[in-house]
């Protein structure tokens, strides 16, 4: 994923999670840390259309653009805060990332088709399958694993 669309992909998950009530701590700080740092380096850049509507596409892009506009390509700092937002809100906010999430399944097959997720595409756990499982046309916007425990693996 290129830099911008981590930083616009960071931008929506943490509004869509760090802004709720029920959002923990860590992701709300790491999410005010990314917006501190885009307030202060590229003050003309506005998130508040994407913190409004944190699915919205056309939003996304728009501020994509603003900060291709802005020569945020290739500031590694920002990458940096946003990679650290996306960390918390998968500690913390997992379902806001997953594509789909499947935990103790026991069918005689399954089909899944056509995800897209700002994480992981697919998982599967504790499931139990006894024909045919077919997962097809998965687009995860972020290859790197759920947990952070089985990358040090």
């Amino acid at each position: 994923m290129d830099p911008i669309t981590v930083v616009v992909t960071a931008v929506a998950l943490g509004a869509a999670t760090g802004l709720t009530e029920t959002g923990a701590q860590a992701v709300k700080d790491a999410y005010a840390g990314l917006k501190s740092l885009i307030s202060r380096k590229y003050g003309d850049v506005d998130v508040s259309g994407v913190e409004r509507k944190p699915d919205s596409e056309s939003k996304r892009a728009s501020l994509a653009e603003d900060l291709e506009d802005a020569g945020a390509a290739g500031d590694s700092e920002l990458g940096e805060a946003a990679v650290v937002l996306l960390e918390a809100v998968r500690q913390h906010a997992p379902q806001a990332v997953i594509g789909v999430d499947v935990e103790g399944l026991v069918a005689a097959a399954l089909h899944i088709s056509d995800v897209e997720s700002a994480g992981d595409g697919v998982r599967v756990k504790n499931s139990r399958i006894a024909g045919t499982a077919e997962i097809r046309g998965v687009r995860a916007k972020l290859g790197e694993p759920q947990d952070p425990e089985s990358a040090r693996a």
